[in-house]
């Protein structure tokens, strides 16, 4: 799982959160700061509130919670959906992915884009590919 830290960057990169059943988030600014959480189809479902998404806590009496906007919270996405948002950002952007491989420092996520291949390395795969689809989501669109 990468960290909330890099989380909170691909957010702020423009990393859009379409939840779905299992996915791992973070809240914020609520004490709650190091816990993880991962959305159940049986505790917490997903509603339109005021026309926003909406985590919706039920059945947790001892939670003062009762739903959370997405946006006010974190997803930390696993590795298998930081891959997939990787491929769509390369696909739109005429890129493709090369190949990740381990080292002994960690694991290289090497992708290639505008004819140049860019290296990516960290001590897991998913932060791997999490820092090159950061880079990716930070570089200007070219039409």
């Amino acid at each position: 799982m990468i960290s909330q830290a890099l989380a909170a960057q691909l957010k702020d990169a423009g990393l859009v959160w379409h939840t779905s059943v299992h996915d791992f988030f973070a809240i914020p600014d609520r004490d709650l700061d190091g816990r993880i959480f991962v959305l159940s189809d049986m505790m917490v479902t997903m509603q339109l509130l005021r026309g926003w998404p909406a985590v919706v806590f039920h059945g947790t009496s001892e939670w003062a919670l009762d739903y959370l906007f997405t946006h006010e919270a974190i997803w930390l996405p696993t590795e298998s959906q930081l891959r997939e948002k990787l491929e769509e950002e390369l696909a739109a952007r005429n890129g493709r992915f090369h190949q990740l491989q381990r080292q002994e420092a960690g694991y290289v996520c090497e992708v290639a884009l505008d004819g140049e291949r860019l290296a990516f390395t960290a001590v897991d795969p998913s932060e791997a590919y999490g820092l090159a689809l950061l880079d990716l989501l930070q570089r200007p669109m070219l039409k």
